[in-house]
């Protein structure tokens, strides 16, 4: 199981600065996934600020999330612990 998100912070271009419990903090760009149906919503870039952490990943609402592992592992390391 990888490290779960503690923290989010969303930054313009559709990208997530991410804060994981093991104290590393990394970049996911999310753009490629704005043309799954699913992530629609998200092309709204103040619709992307409620960006939020709810049981380790990141949400918008019920229905848009990312999946943790997602999140780690296909986010660029930007701070090692």
């Amino acid at each position: 199981m990888n490290p779960r998100v503690i923290k989010v912070k969303y930054q313009p271009g559709y990208k997530l600065l991410l804060t994981f419990k093991n104290g590393e903090v990394k970049e996911f760009d999310f753009y490629p996934y704005l043309t799954f149906p699913i992530y629609g919503a998200l092309k709204d870039e103040a619709f992307c600020q409620k960006a939020s952490v709810f049981n380790g990943t990141v949400i918008w609402s019920d229905d848009i999330d990312f999946d943790p592992d997602t999140l780690y592992l296909e986010s660029k390391l930007l701070v090692w612990a």
